[in-house]
């Protein structure tokens, strides 16, 4: 089933050709195509421009899903909630758009030993990398382990850049 054009599906078409940096086919596609009176094979264009845009965030996820080292099992699914105290679990959720990501805000997660405090750092992790955004999970310890071999290696400078590419990537 083709899908009819209309002016928002043109414009459409421009944006997703846009960020896929495909600039001269972004200005000259829906208008060439328009004044040949080729409006079905656009509507059939903006329907094909869809199906890659939905593919490439799939495979974007997977990839940023693999990069970020989370914990597989550890999401909002298999999270108990009741063990959450609600107000707790309704920051979390709020946290879940990345709001706080293009602010530089820190997260910081207290309380005693096993009351879930990892789990819930992974729900929320998995939650933005299914919005597209970069996630890079490592226990505390092996952080502090990590950086502490660094620095008797002298190498604690290019630790911390290493650290700091992993947080740009994908971005």
């Amino acid at each position: 089933m083709t899908t009819t054009y209309t002016p928002a599906s043109g414009e459409r078409i421009t944006t997703l050709l846009t960020e896929w940096k495909l600039s001269t086919l972004a200005t000259e596609l829906v208008a060439r195509l328009t004044a040949a009176g080729q409006g079905e094979a656009l509507g059939l264009l903006a329907e094909l421009f869809e199906l890659e845009a939905d593919t490439r965030k799939e495979r974007r996820v997977d990839r940023l899903r693999r990069a970020s080292k989370l914990p597989p099992a550890k999401s909002f699914d298999s999270l108990d909630r009741e063990r959450v105290p609600r107000a707790a679990f309704l920051k979390i959720q709020q946290l879940a758009t990345g709001d706080f990501l293009d602010r530089a805000d820190n997260v910081l997660l207290f309380g005693l030993p096993g009351v879930g405090k990892s789990h819930l750092a992974c729900a929320l992790g998995h939650a933005l990398v299914e919005a597209g955004r970069s996630v890079f999970f490592t226990p505390t310890y092996q952080l502090v382990q990590t950086l502490l071999a660094a620095r008797r290696d002298l190498a604690l400078p290019k630790a911390l850049r290493s650290l700091d590419e992993i947080g740009r990537a994908h971005v």
